[in-house]
């Protein structure tokens, strides 16, 4: 029963995330990132050969809760982002990726 609660939970979370990046409306905070400020690291997260992160991007990355990322890394396709791209994002901004990430 917790597991289901879970993942409508995290199901719930995602829709949130995609009307807000969507719709322009007021962002989500979500593992220390806003929703607003998602967009300056797309590109490095999009396609197979994405460019290196922007210093913006960087900055969102070092702001953000990496575990707590780390545990949603299963729904990031449904939002358009590459995760291996994703995962290599700390490493690109000078970070640790987290163990068992």
């Amino acid at each position: 029963m917790a597991h289901t609660s879970n993942n409508i939970l995290v199901q719930w979370l995602v829709a949130a995330m995609l009307i807000a990046m969507l719709g322009g409306t007021q962002g989500v905070v979500f593992c220390n990132i806003d929703s607003n400020n998602i967009n300056v690291c797309r590109a490095a997260v999009t396609g197979q050969h994405p460019p290196q992160p922007t210093g913006k991007c960087c900055a969102l990355v070092r702001q953000a809760n990496l575990p707590c990322l780390c545990s949603y890394k299963s729904l990031l396709p449904s939002i358009g982002i590459n995760p291996t791209n994703a995962l290599a994002l700390p490493a690109k901004c000078g970070l640790r990726t987290p163990p068992g990430c």
